[in-house]
């Protein structure tokens, strides 16, 4: 799916992803990675200039009068009259919107009913971030596309959003988000993709995801063994020691197997592993890792790479 958003230079290369029907699909991606172009594309409000796009089996495009009534979009920022209220907003949204639910409604479900009578101009970038996801939600929609939910969210704030989207998923809401907000993702995606210079470069689950990154190991060896004392550590399969003084970092495939065999040498020799340090890759790493080293010229993941949809 080449596509420019009708600018000279392209946004996005390749993107080539399913989405399955209620599914949380999270986009990731650096800066100008194409993320919010590509969702343009899905909203049909930027053309292609290549390929095939399909939601829920229209074309976003040609067929947007059939599909509009079936989808939700929660822009980056949602430009509503800062001189109208919130219900004020919410009617004249419903009054586009076919088969809205009722605007109180709507505002309940991101807790701003009590706040229906205030100005839009009123309200602190938060609140206006969750006004614009009731109106997102108006049309009670089945597939919801949502660019940058959190953005502004104090933590209370962003766990009820979060709180409202796992419902939403569960009811059957097909549901395509971008975010940078790592633990979002993590936290929520049942798949998400990584995308780097308007390619996607990595994905997945999470789990897929992290498995092509090592876990860590780190602790400290006791000051009477010496500063040579690491040379005495047991081989490791498939770990990758990096040593600063007394101070060891692993890497390793397999965190479990690599920690039995450290903890069953150090109880063996009794040697205390001071400031002993394991985790599993996480998100960051995988997204940093993507940022630092993907090739623009590099090919794109396939669906089939990233678990294509039934």
């Amino acid at each position: 799916m080449p596509a420019n958003g009708g600018g000279a230079a392209h946004a996005i290369w390749v993107v080539d992803l399913d989405v399955a029907p209620g599914e949380l699909f999270a986009l990731l991606g650096t800066n100008g990675a194409g993320k919010t172009s590509t969702l343009e594309v899905l909203e049909g409000l930027a053309a292609p200039s290549g390929g095939e796009v399909r939601v829920l089996g229209l074309d976003p495009l040609r067929e947007r009068a059939a599909l509009r009534p079936r989808i939700g979009i929660m822009l980056q920022e949602g430009g509503f009259p800062g001189e109208l209220t919130l219900a004020e907003t919410g009617r004249c949204w419903a009054g586009l919107t076919t088969g809205a639910r009722a605007v109180d409604e709507a505002l309940d479900l991101v807790g701003l009913l009590p706040r229906r009578t205030v100005r839009v101009k009123q309200l602190s970038g938060g609140e206006r971030r969750r006004l614009d996801l009731a109106m997102a939600l108006l049309g009670r929609p089945e597939v919801l596309f949502l660019d940058e939910p959190s953005t502004g969210l104090d933590p209370e704030a962003r766990a009820s959003v979060w709180r409202l989207i796992r419902e939403l998923r569960a009811a059957g809401t097909t549901v395509v988000l971008t975010t940078h907000y790592l633990e979002e993702a993590e936290e929520l995606a049942d798949r998400l993709a990584i995308m780097h210079h308007g390619r996607v470069v990595t994905g997945g689950t999470v789990a897929e995801v992290l498995a092509a990154h090592p876990a860590r190991i780190g602790f400290e060896l006791p000051e009477r063994t010496g500063p040579h004392a690491a040379l005495a550590l047991p081989v490791l399969p498939g770990a990758v020691p990096e040593l600063d003084g007394r101070r060891v970092l692993l890497r390793t495939p397999d965190l479990q197997g690599t920690l039995t065999e450290l903890l069953g040498w150090a109880a063996r020799h009794r040697v205390e592993l001071a400031r002993l340090d394991a985790r599993s890759a996480s998100l960051e790493e995988a997204f940093l890792a993507v940022a630092a080293s993907a090739d623009p010229a590099a090919a794109p993941v396939a669906p089939s790479q990233i678990g294509r949809a039934a």
